[in-house]
């Protein structure tokens, strides 16, 4: 399930261009167009879920499969044993730009977010 006006759903669908490090079934990741780190990378559901709050039960495999792969990113952008940053933004409130749900792996040497 896509939603045609997602800039993400057309990230996964290939229909327009990202940095892809990871594809699978469920979950593609691809680097982040404004880092804030030297590893700025989204994780994102192949489907369409706008956020947290909209996650079923029937997608609980999909958050599995998600934290599998910040682990495996992790590892391979170097950054599993100095430290990173997982966030997902949920609404408005929280500054997400992208109603399509997301978690952010941020990490590197020099790694600035802002926590305000």
């Amino acid at each position: 399930m896509t939603n045609p006006d997602c800039i993400f759903c057309k990230i996964v669908a290939g229909d327009i261009p990202g940095d892809i490090v990871h594809k699978d079934d469920l979950v593609t990741a691809f680097r982040d167009i404004n880092p804030v780190a030297p590893s700025h990378i989204l994780i994102v559901p192949n489907k369409h879920i706008p956020d947290n709050n909209t996650f079923t039960e029937q997608d609980e495999h999909i958050a599995g499969r998600i934290f599998r792969i910040v682990k495996l990113l992790a590892e391979q952008e170097g950054i599993s044993e100095s430290g990173y940053r997982l966030i997902m933004n949920t609404g408005p409130d929280s500054h997400q730009e992208v109603m399509h749900m997301h978690m952010h792996l941020i990490g590197g040497q020099g790694m600035k977010y802002p926590m305000g």
